[in-house]
């Protein structure tokens, strides 16, 4: 059932995005700005289909991920409404908030207050970050099909099913938009897409990790280069007393492509290292913690080294003057 939900969920949501593009596209556009990395109005909702496509899974036995796809739901409803006619920031946020309350509460319930209000923030954090980090063509498609490629794959080593099928289906589905929005991307997630699949990584990992499926370090180092990038830049931003909340130009991978690496090279940078993330993450999910540990720490330490690659890089660059990327 997890193979036949990935197919379907991949020719569901192929099907949807070209109707969004051919009929619906015009209706939400993403207008190029100072802090955009594309040059021409793109659509902005193939989120929608994505949504749609892992949603099919509820009928090929992940019945029981019911409240998390339901939840995401809700935050791409909030995500339409913003786009319709703009919500305030805070508003927003509260709806996060509320969202991962509720998932937390409903998945790990009774638990500590503290280590509960601990996975709430990071709940949120995670949901936002993937929006942040949706701004080069293929990078959060690419993140997508290979984080829950990497989580269905734990889940049907662990015999859970229903799991499996649920984050394959996803996975299946972002296979579809990555077609669409490779360099040169024809149509992008959008918050609609963005914030939902930000949500429904961390609530996923959750249940997997309430089920024993893996550990929250696998969680973690999955979505590693999401949230390193996006924390580093957060704290940068932080430090400088910078608005945060407000949209720039300065996490890694725009200043690759913004530095001569480009769409596509800079996507395929990302791709390896998810890959490595994913890798290291399912060959540590059922080890000791010591060796998870390591794994962990060498794979920080991998990050980390290229981070300073892209800092040394883009440090030369601007000695240099700006150019075309």
């Amino acid at each position: 059932m997890p193979v036949v939900a990935s197919v379907v969920s991949f020719v569901v949501a192929f099907i949807a995005i070209r109707v969004l593009l051919s009929r619906f596209g015009h209706l939400a556009l993403d207008r190029p700005n100072e802090r955009s990395l594309h040059e021409k109005p793109i659509p902005r909702t193939a989120g929608i289909a994505v949504l749609l496509g892992g949603a099919l899974s509820l009928a090929f036995g992940a019945a029981e991920l019911w409240a998390a796809f339901s939840l995401a739901g809700v935050l791409a409803a909030v995500s339409i409404a913003d786009d319709m006619r703009g919500l305030p920031a805070w508003s927003r946020l509260l709806a996060h908030a509320l969202a991962a309350s509720a998932l937390v509460w409903y998945v790990l319930s009774p638990m500590d207050l503290v280590p509960m209000a601990v996975l709430i923030v990071a709940v949120v954090w995670i949901t936002n970050l993937f929006n942040f980090m949706d701004g080069s063509d293929g990078l959060a498609g690419g993140m997508a099909l290979i984080g829950f490629g990497a989580f269905g794959a734990a889940a049907w080593l662990a015999g859970e099913r229903g799991v499996a099928a649920g984050c394959l289906a996803l996975a299946g589905a972002s296979a579809a938009f990555l077609l669409h929005n490779f360099h040169p991307a024809r149509i992008f997630l959008g918050d609609v897409g963005a914030v939902p699949l930000g949500f429904l990584a961390a609530g996923l990992g959750l249940i997997g990790w309430r089920d024993d499926l893996w550990p929250l370090s696998f969680v973690a180092l999955v979505f590693a280069l999401f949230i390193g990038d996006a924390t580093v830049t957060l704290v940068r931003r932080l430090l400088r007393r910078e608005r945060v909340w407000q949209a720039h130009r300065d996490h890694y991978y725009q200043r690759m492509v913004r530095m001569g690496l480009g769409h596509r090279r800079t996507a395929w940078l990302a791709y390896a290292a998810m890959l490595v993330c994913a890798a290291a993450a399912l060959a540590g999910r059922v080890q000791p913690p010591a060796v998870q540990a390591g794994i962990f720490a060498g794979v920080t330490v991998l990050l980390a080294a290229f981070a300073i690659w892209v800092d040394l890089r883009w440090a030369r660059f601007q000695r240099a003057g700006p150019k075309p990327a």
